[in-house]
């Protein structure tokens, strides 16, 4: 169910900042006598609008002065709903449902047709986006503009031959039902953010995909996801956060803003695209009941933060075993002192580096091979670091350099 705060507050605020909404007074038009209710009774085809507005509280704020722009769906665009929609919205228990998608019809501010017909969207009082597209006629929210400017006292009317309804789910249902935010999903569950992203909000989501949390060290998720770290985890996150609705236009117009985690994430513009610090913007301006998400490609670090050890036994991913008397003698290499690889793990640090089965390590950091060198050099190195390796390979030698990962424990 939608939740949104008192109306008569939100008008408030929406008219100090009612520039923003391109809607202006025009010119060439004269306020009419009655107010928005009044015209609208008065017409006789928008009855279950003034239900409507009447179950929900909203009609002494649409006679208020205004000035308001009202999408009006006819009687007949009220019918084209699921049968019992209406009287279900209408019910008490369900006002707060009613309110979120009757304010979706309301812009602040004189948008007379003229205005409409330049903008490719306009902010509601419901806080979401009402797009609006000329293509084929005009239409904004899918719902057809079939009659315009209509004056009022405190407004202006556009008829509509369609209910627009905004989005019901808040951005925790919309990362689940995606697909592609299973990690994100988890972490959230982790830090114990869902109940806040499930709130009233409003917030701006930077949203990583599963394929961005991929681009860090697994160890490092791991470690990141486990009970101790998880003020780590929910600084990491609450970066991704910013209060209110931020769209990607107004993104790019504030070159900054503050998150919820305290420290400022910038915006530019790199070949045509939006980044949010280092992490391309994907995809944009995906609206939920209580925000806005924007998909990112790269997961966002604040500055200074100091990711957690990953615990666990080092390991690079071989199996391997001293080398036989003839193999030795026929490579010429000492048997004790030398490592044959009988086995590479799948995924593994070893098959990233190229190491292969049947592989003959000789040195290890320059020291002859052996498991007690090995052992030495994976905690010299440690968890990210790197083995100089010599291998013989089909009787050549090859230098390789391996990189330590961690066992999860």
């Amino acid at each position: 169910m939608f939740r949104t705060t008192p109306l008569i507050a939100a008008l408030a605020l929406s008219f100090a900042a009612s520039d923003s909404y391109a809607a202006v007074a025009s010119p060439a038009t004269i306020p009419g006598e009655k107010d928005i209710i009044d015209t609208a009774v008065s017409a006789g085809s928008f009855t279950t609008l003034a239900a409507a507005l009447e179950a929900a509280g909203l009609v002494d704020a649409l006679k208020g002065d205004g000035p308001f722009t009202v999408f009006a769906p006819t009687d007949a665009a009220f019918a084209k709903l699921p049968k019992g929609t209406v009287e279900t919205l209408l019910r008490p228990e369900n006002r707060a449902s009613l309110t979120g998608i009757l304010t979706f019809h309301v812009v602040p501010g004189r948008l007379p047709a003229a205005n409409v017909v330049t903008l490719t969207s306009t902010d509601t009082l419901n806080g979401q986006r009402a797009s609006i597209s000329t293509q084929d006629g005009v239409m904004i929210a899918e719902a057809g503009v079939v009659k315009t400017d209509i004056e009022c006292s405190n407004g202006i009317i556009h008829v509509i031959d369609s209910v627009m309804l905004p989005s019901d789910d808040t951005i925790v249902d919309i990362a689940i039902n995606n697909g592609s935010f299973g990690t994100l999903v988890a972490a959230v569950k982790a830090a114990g953010l869902v109940d806040t992203l499930s709130s009233d909000g409003p917030f701006t989501v930077f949203a990583p995909t599963d394929a961005a949390f991929a681009k860090l060290p697994k160890e490092i998720l791991g470690a990141l996801l486990k009970k101790e770290n998880k003020q780590t985890l929910t600084d990491i996150l609450t970066y991704h956060v910013v209060s209110g609705r931020v769209f990607g236009d107004q993104a790019i117009g504030a070159r900054s803003a503050a998150t919820v985690q305290g420290q400022k994430v910038d915006f530019t513009i790199r070949d045509g695209g939006l980044f949010a610090n280092d992490s391309a913007v994907v995809a944009n301006d995906i609206q939920a009941r209580n925000g806005v998400i924007h998909v990112i490609d790269s997961v966002l670090l604040p500055p200074g933060l100091e990711l957690p050890a990953p615990s666990g036994r080092l390991v690079i991913g071989i199996y391997n075993e001293q080398p036989g008397a003839a193999l030795a003698s026929q490579l010429g290499i000492d048997a004790h002192a030398s490592l044959l690889l009988t086995r590479i793990v799948k995924g593994s640090m070893a098959e990233a580096c190229g190491l292969r089965e049947f592989d003959v390590i000789t040195h290890i950091d320059g020291m002859p091979a052996t498991d007690e060198a090995l052992k030495k050099a994976k905690t010299n190195a440690g968890f990210g670091g790197e083995i100089a390796m010599t291998v013989i390979r089909e009787g050549r030698t090859q230098k390789i350099a391996c990189g330590v990962g961690i066992e999860d424990s």
